[in-house]
């Protein structure tokens, strides 16, 4: 890729931009570098984008800089290194996730700044408050994170979430299908969510673009922002349950993980094998082999009880974050300039074509594989932004651990579904009330 294509003039043009026509750097300036901080899946892309240090001729993006990616071992890696770091050994700009942005607005790691309009219009107002703190934007959208359903080939399109549960049901014994619904990518919190949604339950509720905090009491009739429906505990018993005793036990249909039916399971293996119809496919798993055309063609969201209604499922960006370590280093001028040709949508497509998850550039993401499109079409359709101050809980009763563990203790541990049903409700609703105010 950067062996055939130099953007110096894209680069100025967006360097333009930020500095209205002044000079970046004198013509006898000696080359400085800018430095980028990304995973060890992003970092190699990058590298393939900007070339390796010694690859470049200075301004080959930023007059009179060169680029350097340094990827770490892995995201982990990443953010360890990112919480240690200091103005002395801290990167220009970091590769991160949304839920970053937070934290490092209050502890002065991260800078604020603004994008030209030209750009701006090319994001949904969600990604850009993905990362923005208290109304300051701290870095550009890159990519959605999302998941989307796939189907077997042969598998009819189902309408509604009953449709896939009947299919399941019909055909277990002649298909010796293992399992209907099992998550490939993003776990049960994440990856999971949307089939939660589809029978009636998510962590919180949009309207119009912002959380709905409107949420029931004890006893009251239901309201917009409760993250429980009241149909939600009979959809679990029509379509994921059947009655064990006094208690409630699975149907076979979900397995939202591998030991969910036996310890023998495995979505991948069993998917490819064509022993699950349905499965949820994380965008970053492009190179998965049950991602051929004939299964990509199939991607959707997961369907909702209602023909026309979808499962929500998370669809955050992640961004490119500028540092006040930029400043530091004096390069803030260049790390902005670098961040509006990382925005724009010939930057985004550049980088997309390796990274093939889809672009959060609206226009950028018109330009993908089948793959990027089709997830780029279910995130329009059936995603919510990814909001962490609600998401980590309070008192240690975060989304992740109560949504990962909910079908464990109803369907595997024959709790009591109405009592942990609204044990979960409360914990919930305590979220909202002490996370909203993002």
């Amino acid at each position: 890729m950067f062996s055939t294509i130099k953007k110096g003039t894209v680069a100025a043009a967006a360097l333009a931009v930020v500095l209205g026509g002044v000079a970046l750097t004198p013509a006898h300036a000696a080359t400085q570098t800018l430095t980028i901080w990304a995973d060890d899946h992003r970092g190699p892309n990058l590298i393939q984008v900007f070339g390796a240090v010694e690859d470049q001729d200075p301004g080959d993006f930023i007059p009179g800089y060169v680029i350097d990616v340094k990827p770490q071992g892995n995201f982990d890696a990443l953010k360890t290194a990112w919480d240690n770091s200091t103005a002395a050994s801290g990167p220009d700009i970091i590769y991160g996730a949304n839920d970053w942005v937070p934290t490092g607005a209050k502890n002065g790691k991260l800078a604020a700044f603004t994008l030209p309009s030209t750009l701006k219009g090319d994001f949904t107002a969600n990604q850009l408050g993905d990362l923005s703190y208290k109304g300051k934007l701290y870095g550009v959208p890159l990519d959605v994170n999302n998941v989307a359903m796939v189907r077997n080939v042969g598998v009819p399109k189902p309408s509604t979430f009953g449709d896939m549960v009947s299919y399941f049901m019909t055909n277990k014994d002649s298909k010796g299908l293992t399992a209907g619904l099992c998550i490939l990518g993003g776990g049960t919190s994440w990856g999971g969510m949307s089939v939660y949604s589809a029978l009636g339950l998510q962590p919180y509720r949009m309207k119009a673009g912002k959380i709905d905090t409107s949420l029931s009491k004890p006893g009251k009739p239901a309201a917009s922002g409760d993250p429980i429906d009241p149909s939600f505990i009979n959809n679990m018993k029509t379509y994921l349950l059947k009655a064990n005793g006094s208690g409630w036990t699975s149907n076979g249909f979900y397995a939202p993980w591998d030991s969910a039916i036996s310890d023998k399971f495995n979505c991948d293996t069993d998917f490819r094998a064509g022993k699950v119809p349905y499965a949820i496919l994380g965008n970053w798993q492009s190179g998965d082999a049950v991602a051929s055309p004939a299964v990509v063609a199939t991607l959707q969201p997961v369907p909702g009880v209602v023909a026309g209604t979808y499962g929500n499922a998370f669809g955050s960006v992640s961004g490119a974050l500028l540092t006040s370590y930029a400043n530091t280093h004096g390069n803030l001028a260049a790390a902005k300039s670098l961040l509006n040709y990382i925005g724009s949508r010939g930057g985004q497509r550049e980088y997309q074509k390796i990274e093939l998850r889809p672009a959060a550039n609206g226009f950028a993401a018109k330009y993908g594989n089948p793959f990027q499109k089709g997830f780029a079409k279910s995130a329009a359709l059936a995603s919510i932004p990814q909001v962490g101050s609600i998401l980590n809980g309070t008192g240690g009763n975060s989304w992740w651990d109560l949504a990962g563990n909910y079908f464990y203790r109803v369907a595997i541990n024959n709790e009591d579904i109405t009592a942990t049903t609204n044990n979960l409700s409360a914990l919930l609703k305590a979220n909202i009330v002490a996370g909203a105010n993002f």
